[in-house]
């Protein structure tokens, strides 16, 4: 696979630990397009860690808009109003760089996000991070730091795009797009420098409940492209409005039976659960394969 001409990372390990130090598992939730759920799925992930007794670190590096950091936020405002302890992430945040020197601003940021990092690995059991729909350095130094990348993926050619390109009559899989052309070479900076691989894995997200020939069509090329570029795929969460409903509460699907909740659970959110279950169960990752799951 090429790489894209403008893709530029550190020559040496991001975020290191002492030899021998137990290490927090790093998941990013990526993709360079905005809509497809990262936040959310960033966001029930982060809680159900918590809700099967692991400890979560959280970052959002969307500096701008913030939306897994709101959520967090208003996840702190709801247990405050209605004195109800929910199980909450310790969130931290960085600042991006004030050098007008792209070259220097890279160094700063670099710096900033190994450290914080290295101090992460070393308090927590998991680390969730929010990555923004674009490209950015920080977004890079997270996707090359990551020990699972989770992209999550609508089910429109808009989103397939984002891994590549598609032929307009065929429907035949082309060559892989600047995303994955940038998850490649993180993989492979990983395995040269660490000796660790990072599992990728695409999710299919907001699933239409209706069957379609587009759907089907996106499914297929999926497959297709994971053979060829080597990610994993992961059944994702089906489209429903109680995602919507959710946010402005700072709740997530694991939260409709607290006290307080105005939300009545119903048989549709304990389809939405078993996703999550599923997701989980597909993530494999450390120190929860074949545990149980209380949700």
């Amino acid at each position: 696979m090429t790489t894209h001409s403008a893709f530029k990372l550190p020559s040496q390990p991001i975020g290191r630990v002492r030899a021998g130090s137990k290490a927090a598992h790093v998941i990013v939730v990526g993709n360079e397009k905005g809509g497809a759920g990262k936040s959310t799925v960033a966001m029930h992930l982060a809680i159900a860690l918590l809700r099967m007794g692991k400890t979560v670190g959280a970052l959002d590096l969307d500096l701008r808009q913030r939306t897994f950091g709101r959520y967090l936020s208003n996840r702190r405002d709801w247990s405050e109003r209605h004195g109800v302890e929910l199980p909450q992430p310790a969130e931290v945040r960085l600042s991006p760089s004030s050098q007008r020197d792209l070259d220097l601003s890279e160094m700063e940021e670099t710096e900033r996000f190994s450290n914080l990092l290295s101090d992460l690995k070393q308090h927590y059991d998991f680390i969730v991070i929010d990555s923004p729909g674009a490209d950015t350095h920080y977004s890079r130094l997270a996707h090359a730091s990551a020990d699972t990348i989770i992209t999550p993926v609508n089910d429109s050619f808009v989103d397939f795009d984002l891994l590549a390109e598609i032929d307009p009559e065929s429907y035949e899989v082309g060559k892989p797009s600047i995303y994955s052309e940038m998850v490649w070479e993180c993989r492979k900076r990983k395995a040269s420098l660490e000796k660790r691989s990072i599992d990728w894995i695409v999710m299919r997200n907001r699933m239409s409940m209706l069957d379609a020939r587009n759907k089907r069509r996106v499914g297929e090329g999926l497959k297709r492209l994971s053979q060829r570029i080597g990610f994993r795929l992961a059944p994702g969460f089906a489209e429903r409005v109680v995602y919507r409903e959710l946010f402005p509460l700072g709740l997530t699907l694991l939260d409709l039976t607290e006290d307080g909740s105005t939300i009545a659970f119903t048989m549709s959110h304990v389809a939405a659960r078993q996703e999550l279950r599923d997701l989980l169960i597909v993530l494999k990752l450390p120190d929860l394969e074949g545990a149980s799951i209380p949700f």
